[in-house]
């Protein structure tokens, strides 16, 4: 067995490169798409950290040589059997002749086997370094209209550097964004749903990528007329109303007074109204009552308060790695931008470039949180930008353009960031740290090359940075453009999420060509006028809610049920752990007490996770261990059910003697005015007469005292969708 295993590797060593107008398979060109298609190299198989079995390959054949090495020469070449081609270990897993923990993947005689089998014949030949370069791939049709649970196949051409073209929808990985809508199988073949919507539809070969848009309608055609008497707040209606008659489907009603005057309250200060404004709303007879109140929700002090604290998810350090007075700057820091609306491209250029004292400026600890600097690549590219580099960092993107020489380029802008103090010396890094630009620095290498990179910005070109510079400050500057692609539009789908319920991409922070917008035309326009507005955040909020499309109902209609990105409809959010808190606080009339915080504190002014709270970690407050960015989900668990049921807490909330309850008891207050005045309080509209008739019979029992009644009828509120939700 040895001679065989050294028969084989004399056939490589002794091989004669192929040409690239024979036609013998070569490694790069032909084998290593095989094994992308069929998964060999993906993170589950032999791509994982320490591969399989002993075999290891690079993740989706992002190194060449180290997956030839792998394959013929490594263990003594025992894979390949040139000799005897299908003999090949190689060949004899993937078919199934041998047992394979991977299962059969090339039958034998299949078209792949026998490029693979022509490869092992041949000596293993490399591609040679002069054969044509694979520029781009191009999938046919590139969009498509299609009716429910119709079929297309997809064709996917490679073409190359010398002008050739060759057909690779064989050797090509298939995926959709929204199966739901479009499905694809491993073969190209698309299948539309019984639903209307869109998908995306990527087909990747080697490196390279291409989509097919698929847009699936309702059957059943809506005259135009329908969409031209739509009302037109400003231009997002337009926008919307576009996409919705592409699809063939139709808005919901607008909401009502007391759900628009809620909603507002919620997703603008993140607060309830009291009775009194929901009154003072309702009894308003003024048209343009809705943008007033826009207008001056935004001039009130919780807004700093409730928009600095979605930051915090995205900043905030553990109070223990970085040391408890930074984090507290930090978070005054955010709070004050808010207070002052400072525009957004100065927030981000102050925070990109940040110099000084961690105990002075708040900004800078996020440089005392995050000292590598592919740490920062990732977080600057991921919060500004809305591009995820991650992967790039150990391998090329497999649904993006980015690869290790992007990653690190990008990261060299902080590669000669300065430090002066004591560092980090958790759990306890109480001490003062400085950080600023220095002359010099060990710069960033390739990990593969060793090469010193030069700070390049994403699909720019290299910088040369004079040492009185600091690279950091030039980064602020592109970041930051006008011309720059993807500034505007992550922070106006950010916030777009957070009004409408969704992003026009989501996630939110991941804007490429393989995940691409629901409307790309509403996101390039909101993008535009955000920049007009000299990134003004509250001036950008003000457009949304003043959109007729952000006032619609979500009570879906028959055309739009099913629809779940077009924004037919708003679409209902679990609301944050603070605002749902200090919402209890509000309505049961008795406030939460905070550690490190003073009496009265609010949940939304809390400046550190590390303040212990069971409801805020039921619902979903961010782990002061984990890393920022913290992504919140907005499930509902049922930890979160019991918890509202059983907590301790809430009862004594509840049934405080110094409570909301206990107070309207002991009123004047009739029992049909209480049960109108805890519907204000928990739903912020009036009860229906079916519901005050069955909640005004609590009080006629017997057995309750007007007491229990409320007590009973108000923890009953407490746990009902209405009162979790923002409508």
């Amino acid at each position: 067995m040895r001679r065989l295993h050294l028969l084989s590797l004399l056939c490589i060593l002794t091989a004669t490169p192929v040409r690239a107008a024979d036609p013998v398979p070569t490694f790069e060109r032909d084998i290593q798409p095989i094994l992308t298609r069929y998964g060999c190299n993906s993170g589950p198989c032999h791509g994982k950290a320490r591969g399989q079995n002993g075999f290891q390959l690079s993740l989706l054949a992002f190194d060449h040589d180290f997956d030839f090495n792998a394959i013929a020469t490594e263990a003594r070449g025992r894979r390949i059997f040139p000799a005897n081609p299908p003999f090949s270990l190689l060949l004899r897993k993937a078919s199934g002749a041998v047992p394979h923990g991977g299962g059969k993947k090339l039958p034998e005689g299949s078209a792949a086997y026998r490029t693979l089998e022509a490869w092992v014949a041949a000596g293993c030949p490399r591609t040679p370094a002069d054969a044509a370069k694979l520029v781009k791939v191009t999938v046919s049709p590139d969009s498509k209209l299609m009716a429910f649970n119709a079929t297309l196949q997809l064709a996917v051409t490679a073409h190359y550097t010398d002008g050739s073209t060759r057909d690779v929808t064989a050797l090509s990985q298939f995926s959709s964004s929204e199966a739901v809508y479009a499905a694809v199988d491993a073969n190209g073949l698309v299948k539309a749903g019984p639903i209307p919507g869109e998908a995306t539809v990527m087909a990747r070969f080697a490196e390279k990528f291409a989509v097919c848009q698929v847009l699936v309608p309702l059957p059943t055609p809506v005259p135009a007329a329908v969409y031209e008497k739509l009302p037109r707040n400003n231009f997002i209606d337009g926008h919307v109303w576009a996409k919705l008659q592409k699809l063939n489907l139709t808005p919901s009603d607008p909401a009502s007074d007391a759900t628009f005057h809620r909603r507002a309250f919620l997703d603008v200060i993140g607060r309830l109204p009291t009775p009194d404004e929901t009154r003072t709303f309702l009894a308003q007879n003024d048209p343009k009552k809705r943008e007033k109140l826009i207008d001056a929700l935004l001039q009130r002090p919780e807004y700093a308060d409730f928009w600095a604290n979605k930051w915090t998810d995205l900043l905030r350090p553990n109070a223990y790695h970085v040391g408890i007075k930074a984090t507290y700057n930090l978070d005054q820091w955010l709070r004050q931008s808010f207070r002052k609306n400072q525009p957004y491209d100065q927030f981000v250029r102050e925070l990109i470039a940040a110099k000084g004292s961690t105990f002075k400026n708040g900004a800078v600890v996020m440089y005392r949180d995050r000292r590598d600097p592919a740490e920062l690549t990732t977080l600057v590219s991921q919060l500004f930008l809305g591009v995820r580099l991650d992967c790039a960092k150990c391998h090329h993107h497999p649904f993006e353009v980015w690869g290790q020489d992007e990653f690190y380029s990008f990261a060299a802008f902080f590669g000669r960031i300065g430090r002066k103090g004591t560092g980090i010396s958790a759990p306890i890094s109480g001490s003062e740290e400085t950080v600023y630009g220095a002359a010099t620095g060990a710069g960033v290498k390739h990990p593969l090359t060793g090469k010193v990179m030069t700070p390049t910005p994403l699909l720019g070109t290299p910088l040369d940075i004079p040492p009185d510079r600091d690279p950091r400050d030039i980064l602020a500057d592109w970041v930051t453009a006008p011309e720059n692609p993807y500034f505007a539009k992550v922070i106006v789908n950010r916030v777009w999420a957070d009004l409408m319920g969704r992003g026009i991409v989501d996630p939110v922070d991941d804007l490429r060509a393989t995940n691409p917008a629901s409307n790309p035309a509403l996101l390039d326009a909101l993008a535009a006028d955000f920049r007009k507005n000299k990134c003004d955040l509250k001036a950008l909020i003000k457009t949304i809610t003043a959109s007729h499309a952000y006032g619609l109902s979500t009570t879906p209609n028959d055309r739009n049920a099913a629809d779940l990105r077009n924004y037919s409809r708003h679409y209902r959010q679990r609301l944050r752990a603070e605002v749902l808190l200090d919402m209890v606080s509000d309505v049961t009339g008795v406030p939460e007490k905070f550690e490190a915080m003073p009496p009265g504190s609010r949940a939304m002014e809390v400046w550190t996770a590390r303040a212990q709270s069971v409801f805020l970690d039921s619902f979903g407050r961010p782990d002061p261990n984990a890393d920022p960015p913290c992504e919140r989900t907005t499930d509902t668990t049922v930890v979160q059910a019991l918890h509202l049921m059983n907590s301790p807490n809430l009862y004594r909330k509840v049934t405080d003697d110094a409570g909301r309850c206990a107070s309207l008891a002991k009123s004047a207050k009739t029992p049909t005015e209480i049960v109108d005045e805890l519907y204000l309080l928990a739903y912020c509209r009036y009860p229906t007469d079916k519901e005050r008739a069955a909640a005004v019979k609590r009080f006629e029992k017997p057995s309750a005292s007007r007491r229990s009644a409320a007590e009973d009828l108000l923890w009953a509120m407490i746990n009902t969708p209405e009162f979790v939700f923002n409508d």
